[in-house]
């Protein structure tokens, strides 16, 4: 009752005046939660991945590694809820729904006696105080790079966000509350710097010797042999964030070696659809960094990429560079529709292709689902099928709210099946 008259509330006070008020009844979201659920969080134990890039993976990879070394596991993620047994697919279209649902999904993990909830945590999230009143003990940092500059004013306030999280982290009742922080990024020292008990730094240092295999790589970590079957050096630097944190809780690096070697795929993230008569892979990648790092795990290969990793209203300045990343690495572009809210996705596509020096790689088709079938019937046996942007979402966000259903590796099944292959 309390969350729908706040909400409005939100709704009759004027725009102007409701923004001047909006960090306090984000506030006091925040707090009414954590007091109708009774402040969950002191129950159990809770930690928290945030960065730019490789949060849902590290998430996954953490749960994998408590869930082998006996413990009861909730996750809250971009991709899925799941606590204890019980698991459901995040159909809402953003990582954390909102402070309420965060407050009850820890009640929950709670009655459902869980040990440990991994979440995963924005800087959208942090801006609307959605880690407010969790007690958290541990952080995970994995890397920043520019994203949502438009939401949130400029990278310093973007990043500033993340560090509210860790400053959450500070004010934990928790004992030995530790931060697990990526060196090699130029923000990392900041995060170790909070003022926490414990801090965890890791580095591709750390894993070295190291050395691709077929499908991801071997390491060394703590004098122990790892196998990641996730291919591409930055889901070595995802396991290594896992791998740091399951070190800081005593987890042995046998427990960890073996979680990892039992972990084959997460859904939208590298995942690949089939690899016979050719691959077809599907993953978010959603900033040119992250979409640089996919591409350049394929590259012996003709690469066909559907692109549409430019959504409306933000971050309009990437737009060119994610096509000229992709014009790069790929054989042909498809540029393609994705979430073009209250834009013309047509001038989506034209900001994007004024990146592309070479047109005659380069193709427009603005129906996803044609795009995907186009990109399968043109691809030759050895070649692989890229498919970027949208990972897991489950719509099409369109003008006026409106939103249609979604899955990117589900419609390539579909036209896959129309087309006469196996998979």
């Amino acid at each position: 009752m309390l969350e729908k008259l706040l909400s409005l509330g939100r709704k009759v006070i004027p725009k102007k005046l409701f923004r001047t008020g909006q960090p306090t009844y984000h506030y006091l979201l925040a707090l009414a939660s954590a007091l109708i659920y009774r402040f969950p969080s002191r129950k159990l134990n809770v930690v928290a991945v945030t960065g730019t890039k490789g949060k849902s993976t590290t998430t996954e990879l953490i749960n994998a590694i408590l869930e082998g070394a006996g413990f009861r596991t909730a996750v809250l993620n971009t991709i899925r809820f799941k606590v204890g047994k019980t698991d459901e697919r995040n159909l809402y279209k953003m990582t954390i729904p909102g402070r309420f649902f965060t407050q009850r999904f820890l009640r929950r993990a709670v009655n459902a006696g869980c040990d440990w909830a991994v979440l995963e945590m924005t800087s959208e999230g942090a801006k609307q105080f959605r880690h407010k009143f969790i007690h958290f003990d541990a952080l995970v940092f994995t890397n920043l790079s520019p994203e949502h500059i438009e939401s949130h004013g400029s990278y310093e306030k973007y990043r500033d966000a993340k560090l509210a999280i860790g400053r959450q982290l500070e004010k934990s009742r928790k004992p030995n509350c530790a931060v697990i922080a990526n060196i090699d990024d130029v923000e990392g020292s900041r995060f170790l710097g909070l003022r926490v008990s414990r801090s965890f730094p890791y580095s591709l240092e750390n894993a070295k010797p190291y050395e691709k295999t077929e499908d991801g790589f071997r390491f060394l970590f703590r004098n122990t042999l790892m196998h990641t079957h996730l291919p591409g050096m930055f889901n070595l630097y995802n396991a290594l964030a896992a791998a740091t944190f399951a070190a800081s809780q005593n987890i042995t690096p046998a427990d960890i070696a073996t979680a990892f070697d039992a972990f084959t795929n997460i859904r939208g993230r590298v995942e690949y659809v089939t690899r016979e008569p050719f691959a077809v892979v599907v993953d978010y990648a959603h900033t040119p960094d992250s979409l640089k790092q996919f591409y350049s795990v394929f590259t012996k290969d003709r690469n066909i990429c559907v692109l549409g990793n430019t959504g409306g209203g933000r971050d309009r300045w990437k737009r060119p560079e994610m096509a000229r990343i992709a014009e790069e690495h790929c054989t042909h572009v498809i540029l393609t529709n994705e979430d073009p809210y209250d834009e013309n996705p047509e001038q989506i596509i034209q900001e994007m292709s004024a990146g592309v020096a070479d047109k005659k790689k380069l193709e427009a088709i603005m129906d996803r689902r044609q795009a995907i079938r186009h990109a399968l019937e043109i691809a030759h046996p050895g070649d692989n099928v890229l498919i970027t942007g949208k990972g897991t979402d489950p719509y099409i966000m369109e003008a006026h709210g409106t939103k249609t259903p979604w899955d990117d590796a589900t419609v390539v099944r579909e036209e896959l099946k129309e087309l006469g292959f196996r998979n």
